[in-house]
């Protein structure tokens, strides 16, 4: 019996993040989008069947944009993450605008997985390896959850600061993701403004790719409800997935493989950073590494 996985897309919030479908730019030599690049090294790795989430309100320019091109290579399926989307018995405030989170944004998922699979942001470059190496672990089938992270240094970006979310891992499994929100191009954060703290260039820090079996489901109708009844009311409040991930671990219900991946990570968190995005994506075209995209 072959192996099926599939791969979810998170989209639904590109048109708040940046007015728009503005990262649907064209990044590669010959009009291709970040997004081509990432399904072009799924299906590379074995990937079977990419499942976008997006919201209704993008649908059509979506499709036309990239979704109609990806789905003459692979099975491509959307589920709707809206604001209303919630669960029998909660109704979403009139003035809420804002996504419900990462986490909400899998749950939508529900109907449509049920096989293993990994989630990625539309938005960013991930590389061959860190695919491979995802696809290859989910074939495992050990029931555990995993995540592939990046070295800190690969992630960085000379306009400006990022926040990434720094690993701590025990034995090859993950114990804890602490969010640092401005780390600068020199691996250094800071809390306060003003005064800096060095890392490792080397350290590994998650870029949002994790690793599930259906399994994750069960656990997030669940958080949801609960965050929900806590947050429902609170306009800006989001159910983040690493948050569940990492509850999970805390209480020893699932374990989280951490891979590591020495690829370079390109995303465009500033309009200063494409220039760079486009070329690296142009060397690695040159190179043959996305021959026939």
């Amino acid at each position: 019996m072959s192996f099926s996985a599939s791969l979810v897309v998170m989209a639904a919030g590109m048109g708040s993040r940046f007015g728009g479908l503005k990262q649907l730019e064209p990044i590669g030599k010959n009009g291709e989008v970040i997004l081509d690049f990432s399904v072009y090294d799924a299906i590379e790795a074995g990937f079977d069947k990419i499942v976008f989430v997006i919201k209704h309100e993008i649908e059509e320019d979506f499709k036309r944009l990239v979704g109609d091109r990806i789905a003459k290579k692979i099975k491509v399926e959307y589920v709707f993450q809206e604001i209303d989307g919630l669960p029998e018995g909660y109704t979403a405030p009139a003035d809420r605008t804002k996504p419900w989170g990462t986490g909400h944004a899998i749950l939508c998922c529900k109907d449509v997985v049920d096989t293993p699979f990994a989630v990625v942001n539309a938005d960013d470059y991930y590389g061959k390896t860190a695919f491979s190496k995802m696809y290859d672990y989910l074939k495992q089938e050990t029931g555990n959850f995993s995540m592939v992270g990046f070295r800190l240094v690969n992630t960085l970006t000379e306009n400006g600061t990022v926040s990434r979310g720094v690993c701590s891992a025990e034995g090859g499994y993950l114990t804890e993701v602490v969010e640092r929100t401005k780390i600068d191009a020199n691996c250094r954060y800071t809390l306060d403004g003003e005064n800096w703290i060095e890392m490792a260039p080397d350290t590994v820090v998650s870029m949002n790719m994790w690793g599930f079996t259906p399994e994750i489901f069960a656990y997030l109708e669940k958080g949801f409800k609960e965050f929900l009844n806590e947050n429902l009311t609170t306009p800006k409040s989001e159910y983040f997935l690493p948050t569940v991930v990492g509850e999970l671990i805390d209480k020893g219900e699932k374990q989280v493989k951490v891979l590591v991946a020495e690829d370079k990570w390109y995303g465009v968190t500033y309009k200063e950073d494409k220039d760079a995005v486009v070329k690296a994506i142009t060397e690695l075209m040159d190179e043959g590494l996305y021959n026939n995209i």
